[in-house]
Parts: structure tokens; sequence; C-alpha cells
């Protein structure tokens, strides 16, 4: 069985936990308080060096890391990873743009805000990553107007990499009141089959 290590509050997790469940694959979910320097330990390093969650571990033992590359391959042969070449490297296209343009502002903040501490430091660069985020928004809000997903018609995994912090994005302070297309996307893919929340009803967010 495929066994998935990840900390719950973690964007980056819910991106594989969301694609599993959208392929209905069976998974065991090995939870890490990564607050508490859980994947740091000689265990898990020796599974991931870098010491980051998530990673998946097939049944021949193999580890992958790192969520982009996690979602390319359980999507590889389905309908969330396209045939077409050029729809594939656009699907790429919006997953660089995740990780470079989107997770480093929104995701931050999000963090910064659910775990802590708000230092003064975290203050002084709060407005740089604010701005970072209000951008990347601004390129969704432009690129959805007028169309349903990211690439072609159906929902791709450029959707789920992007749909797992974005929908989170008022954690961090981003009104997406603002963002209609972007509220309009976010509902759609709710909507696809296999839809998980990112969390379990009630669950509170650790201070670091």
């Amino acid at each position: 069985m495929l066994r998935l290590y990840d900390y719950l509050d973690s964007g980056n997790g819910y991106k594989a936990r969301l694609l599993l469940s959208k392929l209905g694959l069976a998974y065991e979910l090995v939870e890490l308080d990564i607050l508490r320097g859980e994947s740091r330990t000689p265990d898990f390093l020796a599974k991931n060096p870098n010491g980051r969650i998530p990673a998946l571990a097939l049944e021949d033992g193999t580890v992958i890391a790192e969520s982009g590359a996690i979602l390319y391959y359980l999507a590889e042969g389905t309908r969330y990873w396209p045939e077409d070449r050029l729809a594939r490297a656009q699907v790429l296209h919006w997953m660089f743009f995740e990780q470079y343009s989107h997770e480093p502002f929104i995701a931050v903040l999000r963090f910064w805000y659910r775990h802590g501490p708000m230092d003064e430091k975290r203050r002084a660069l709060e407005p740089e990553k604010r701005k970072g985020g209000e951008a990347a928004l601004a390129v969704m809000e432009r690129h959805l107007a007028g169309r349903s997903f990211f690439v072609g018609e159906t929902l791709t995994i450029a959707d789920i990499a992007l749909y797992a912090y974005t929908h989170a994005a008022e954690d961090g302070g981003f009104e997406l009141s603002r963002y209609p297309a972007i509220q309009a996307w976010l509902a759609r893919v709710a909507a696809d089959p296999g839809h998980v929340a990112m969390l379990p009803e009630g669950y509170v967010a650790e201070k670091a």
C-alpha cells in the first residue's frame, strides 16, 4: 500500500491527499508534526534527506518527495494529466508558477498567521509577502476570466496544485472576495468527484 508522510495543516501535503482521494487510491497516512521536528529525525531523513513533507512511499519502498513530483507520478495515465504535449507544458507552467510566484507568499503568510510567532522581523517582511501574494492572485484572476480551469476544459494537477493554498489564502489575510473568477474556480474544483477537505472539522492549528 502507498504510504504518505504528511502534516495535516500543510497545503503541500494536501495536494497529494486531494489527488489520492480523487483517484480513489488507498494509502496509509503517517502524520509528522513538523513544528516538533518530526520530519528531521534520522529515520525520516533516510527517506527524504531534505527533511520535508509530503513524501510518498511506494509499495516497493521507493520514496518520492516534493508535492509537484508526487502529483505528476500519481496523475500519469489519468484524466488529471493531459495527453497533448502543449497542454502538459501548460500544466507544468502553472505548477512552476505555484511554487515560485504563489506559495512563497500566500503559504508563508498563512503559516505565520496560524502558527506564529508573528514577531517584529516577520511584521517587517509582511508587506512584501502580501504584495507578492496579491500579484499572484491577480495573475490567476485574469487567467481564469472566461475559462473553467487553468488548462483546457477539465481539472488537471495544475488546478490541484493551485487550489491547496489558494482556497486557504484567507488564513493569511488575503481577501478572496476581491477575486470572483478565482472564487468560481474554487467551487468547480471542490465539486469535482472525490473532493476532500484539507482539515478535519474542529482542527486547531498548533502554535510554534
